[in-house]
C-alpha cells in the first residue's frame, strides 16, 4: 500500500493517537508518585526522569506489536531501523522539566514520517510527515493531523489564526539548557520584545506548535529543536494552514524553527536572520 495514501494516513493517525493516549495515561498516573531525575543530557539542568524512559519503552513495545516493520526514532533510545520506509518519531514526555515540577504543560508526541533513505534515521529538513498526535495528559487535549487530511483538536477542525502585524502578535519561544546558547537567546528576546505584543515561554515545543494551529499563539520560533520535538506538532500546524520554516531559505530544523500564518512568518524570519538567531556566537 502507498504509505501516503489517504487510507494509510488515516490508519497511521489512529495508531499515533492511540499510542499517545496510552503513554499519556502512564505518565499522568506516574506523577502521583514522587518524580525523580534519572539522568541528564546537554547540561545538569536538562533532565530525564524515570517516566521518560518508561513512556518510551511503552511506545516502542506497542509499535513493535502494531507496526513491526516500521522504524522508530525516539528521544531516549537509539534509532531502530525498519523495512517499511515509515519511521515513528516519538517524544515520550515533551516538557520534562514541567513534568518534574508539577506543571501541566507537558505532552506525548507521536508521528509517522517517511524520508529519502528508508533505512536511515530521518531528518526534519528532508522528511515528509504523514501522521501525528500531540496529547496533553493533564487536561486531555489531543491534537491530531494527517498529511492532506487537516488537523483537529479533540475532533474539531483547526485553522491557523489571521496574520496579525508583528506588534500585535503573541509570540512563543523556548530556550536551550547550555549557558552559552541561553546568553544568545536572551539577547534575541530582548531585541524582539519591544516589537511584539508579548512573549510566552511554555517549555513544550509540541504544544507551542499546536498553539499556532489553534490560534492561541500568533507566531513561534525556537533554536535547538530535535526531530522528536517537531515531528507531530509541525504537521498539526501545517495541516491547519501554518507555515513552518527555518532561516535563510532552509527548512525547519535544529538550527531554527519558525511557525505562524503565511504573510507574517516572513517578517519574523527576517528579523531573526538579521540578528543571527541561528548562531550561538
Amino acid at each position: 500500500m502507498n504509505p501516503d495514501s489517504p487510507d494509510q494516513v488515516r490508519t497511521l493517525v489512529e495508531v499515533a493517537e492511540a499510542l499517545a493516549r496510552e503513554a499519556g495515561a502512564l505518565i499522568r498516573d506516574g506523577r502521583r508518585q514522587l518524580v525523580t531525575v534519572a539522568a541528564t543530557k546537554s547540561s545538569d539542568q536538562d533532565v530525564v526522569t524515570a517516566m521518560d524512559l518508561a513512556s518510551e519503552s511503552l511506545l516502542r513495545s506497542r509499535l513493535a506489536e502494531l507496526r513491526p516493520h516500521d522504524a522508530i526514532l525516539g528521544e531516549e533510545e537509539a534509532f531502530r531501523p525498519g523495512t517499511s520506509g515509515i519511521t515513528w518519531v516519538v517524544d515520550p514526555i515533551d516538557g520534562t522539566v514541567n513534568y518534574l515540577y508539577g506543571s501541566s504543560a507537558y505532552a506525548v508526541s507521536v508521528a509517522a514520517v517517511i524520508g529519502p533513505d528508508p533505512v536511515a534515521a530521518p531528518d526534519p529538513a528532508t522528511w515528509t510527515a504523514l501522521a501525528g498526535c500531540v496529547h496533553a495528559p493533564e487536561d486531555g487535549r489531543t491534537f491530531t493531523a494527517g498529511r492532506g487530511l487537516g488537523a483537529t483538536l479533540d475532533g474539531t477542525a483547526l485553522r491557523v489564526g489571521p496574520a496579525r502585524p508583528l506588534i500585535d502578535s503573541l509570540v512563543g519561544t523556548g530556550f536551550g539548557y547550555v549557558a552559552s546558547r541561553r546568553r544568545v537567546q536572551g539577547r534575541i528576546v530582548a531585541e524582539l520584545l519591544p516589537q511584539v505584543r508579548d512573549i510566552r515561554r511554555v517549555g513544550c515545543a509540541s504544544l507551542d506548535l499546536c498553539a499556532i494551529a489553534a490560534g492561541t499563539l500568533d507566531l513561534y520560533y525556537e533554536r535547538g529543536l530535535q526531530p522528536w520535538d517537531v515531528a507531530a506538532g509541525a504537521l498539526v500546524a501545517q495541516e491547519a494552514g501554518a507555515l513552518v520554516t527555518g532561516l535563510r531559505g532552509q527548512a525547519a530544523q535544529e538550527s531554527m524553527t519558525v511557525a505562524g500564518p503565511p504573510g507574517r512568518v516572513e517578517e519574523l524570519r527576517a528579523f531573526l536572520e538579521a540578528l543571527d538567531a541561528d548562531s550561538d556566537g
